[in-house]
């Protein structure tokens, strides 16, 4: 049996939707102070839609959304997730991440993008839309707004990763990851975790991303829910004055079952007024528990760019 690479699930999710298996390749690039920058092209032509993921989460979270979506987009690994760097400063926010995603743009795109952000990377696709409009024609943010309390939902998230930084095997994580309520299914758990994990020379099996490692470090460290750490940091943010700043159209979707309550999308309109809040019948992760119907959702943004409202 051939080993497995992260395109080896590709044909079985395409079929699985009647859909031709697409073209993507990974791309990456050197930063000017030697980290890399990594991500994925989806399609043979220039992408018209850029996603960036949540703290935790890697490119190939919108897969399936994407293989539902079926036009030309670029999926990046935020630094300190799959195949980027980790940052020596653990400076995981969204201000310090987005010239990242800005170099990214600026390389990889020509046109501007429907910028869709989950989470952490909500608030950093608002930090580049604020910094950079020509980059951006519309954003789309998903299931975060910068008054999530992160007391509630976040937590369970630092708690998820605050365990040991190293397992025995793969399955051992599936099962964490099925008793914290995340990754629905065994197989799309099993797949997630082989796409979030590596294997190291002794054998032992750790997260790729930088995030287990500093909540198994603040837990060991007898950090409790009252302290801040470098996971609660990236969603305290100074992101309503980014938002403020936004000029393109910008819509949030938020899981009923998500971090964001109704009552924190009715502070977001207040604060954006323009905005427009779509609700999506999932927790958190929209794109793994409906990609079809949050594909539905990006499609309308693509499909109303260049037009107003």
């Amino acid at each position: 049996m051939p080993a497995l690479d992260e395109f080896s699930f590709l044909p079985a999710q395409a079929a699985d939707l009647d859909r031709a298996v697409p073209v993507v390749r990974r791309v990456s690039l050197a930063l000017s102070d030697g980290r890399a920058l990594s991500g994925l092209r989806w399609g043979d032509t220039p992408p018209v839609v850029t996603l960036l993921h949540g703290a935790g989460l890697n490119a190939h979270t919108w897969d399936t959304t994407l293989l539902h979506l079926g036009v030309p987009a670029l999926a990046l690994d935020l630094p300190g997730h799959g195949e980027s760097s980790w940052r020596d400063d653990a400076a995981y926010v969204a201000r310090v991440l987005a010239p990242d995603v800005v170099t990214a743009l600026e390389t990889w795109t020509d046109t501007p993008q429907v910028l869709v952000g989950h989470s952490l990377g909500g608030l950093t696709a608002a930090a580049v839309a604020a910094s950079r409009p020509d980059l951006v024609s519309r954003l789309v943010v998903v299931d975060i707004t910068p008054g999530v309390d992160p007391r509630t939902g976040p937590a369970q998230i630092r708690a998820f990763f605050a365990g040991p930084t190293d397992w025995a095997s793969r399955d051992e994580l599936v099962d964490r990851a099925l008793s914290f309520g995340l990754g629905g299914s065994r197989e799309t758990a099993t797949r997630g975790v082989f796409l979030n994990s590596r294997v190291r020379p002794d054998g032992r099996v750790e997260w790729k991303h930088h995030f287990a490692h500093l909540a198994a470090a603040a837990a060991n460290a007898g950090a409790d829910d009252e302290t801040p750490d470098a996971v609660l940091a990236v969603l305290a943010s100074t992101g309503w004055d980014d938002l403020a700043q936004v000029t393109s159209p910008v819509t949030l979707i938020r899981g009923e079952r998500g971090f964001v309550t109704a009552a924190d999308a009715d502070v977001f309109v207040e604060r954006v007024p323009a905005a427009r809040v779509r609700v999506a019948a999932t927790g958190h992760n929209a794109q793994e528990e409906d990609p079809a119907a949050l594909a539905g959702a990006i499609r309308d943004e693509v499909g109303s760019v260049g037009n107003p409202g």
